[in-house]
């Protein structure tokens, strides 16, 4: 976490120098602001950041009409590819940038901190697992729920995870230790919605998604005897837990993109963030 917001504290002093020259572009001799010509924003990334930005860039709608904000969730890979090619003006990871991606010359800012929930089917009894638990389901060392669940529910557990570049899946498999050791027939998909839309049918399965995107189709599950919950990922207790990322050339990025970046950082966006996530302020 003070890694996190060491991120949080260099991101906001760069927005604050562009938010000054942002201002002092728009500002006539008059000091009147003129109309501004219309301006989409590219923004391209993680799927579990898209329903934040989309809820983001809903209400900036209503602060700048003048300003579209397109947003493409392909995950958090192809959004940092994209904001180090230039074909997205901002990108979205919900995972730590590797070394080789931080050689890119990208700005992180670090716009909220998301749990991961593990998740199962509403009519799966299991309502606990510790995080040995859940690391052997997704390496295959346990393969039937009876071996968790005492006794409670059996039957062979589908492993359910996101695809190959995701973020959630990346810091999903860093914080759970078990990378490059998914079990092998794991059933992969493209995005939360597809991974919710699985274990709302399937009462086998087992899978994990940003705590933000938990709703009433799925249950979560205890790890460790601790809820999925925003306190429990603010107070510590609850450990699987990663950081939201926007990612942008700070030389090439537009004024109206800088001044989104600003405003997302400012209180009432981070008060959006807090509905579901945790703000950085």
């Amino acid at each position: 976490m003070k890694k996190l917001m060491v991120m949080v504290v260099l991101g906001c002093a760069a927005l604050g120098a562009v938010s000054a020259k942002g201002e002092s572009e728009t500002r006539g001799s008059g000091g009147a602001a003129p109309t501004p010509a219309a301006y989409t924003i590219e923004v391209s990334g993680s799927t579990s950041v898209s329903p934040l930005m989309e809820m983001l860039a809903a209400a900036y709608g209503k602060v700048r009409s003048n300003v579209r904000i397109n947003i493409n969730g392909t995950g958090s890979s192809d959004g940092i590819k994209a904001a180090a090619a230039g074909t997205s003006e901002l990108g979205m990871s919900s995972r730590e940038l590797s070394a080789t991606e931080k050689g890119q010359g990208l700005t992180e800012l670090v716009i909220a901190i998301d749990g991961i929930a593990v998740i199962v089917n509403k009519n799966n009894p299991v309502r606990s697992l510790s995080i040995e638990q859940v690391r052997d389901i997704y390496t295959g060392a346990v393969t039937d729920w009876s071996a968790v669940s005492g006794g409670a529910k059996r039957g062979r557990i589908a492993v359910v995870s996101r695809e190959p570049g995701s973020g959630t899946r990346g810091a999903f498999e860093e914080i759970v230790k078990f990378q490059d050791k998914l079990l092998a027939g794991a059933t992969e998909f493209d995005g939360t919605g597809a991974v919710k839309a699985e274990i709302s049918r399937n009462v086998d399965a087992i899978g994990y998604i940003s705590l933000g995107s938990v709703d009433d189709s799925v249950s979560t599950v205890n790890v460790d005897g601790v809820a999925a919950t925003t306190a429990n990922v603010v107070n510590g207790s609850y450990k699987i837990a990663r950081p939201f990322i926007v990612l942008y050339r700070r030389a090439q990025v537009n004024p109206e993109a800088q001044s989104f970046l600003v405003w997302i950082m400012a209180e009432d966006a981070q008060k959006i963030v807090a509905t579901s996530w945790i703000s950085v302020k």
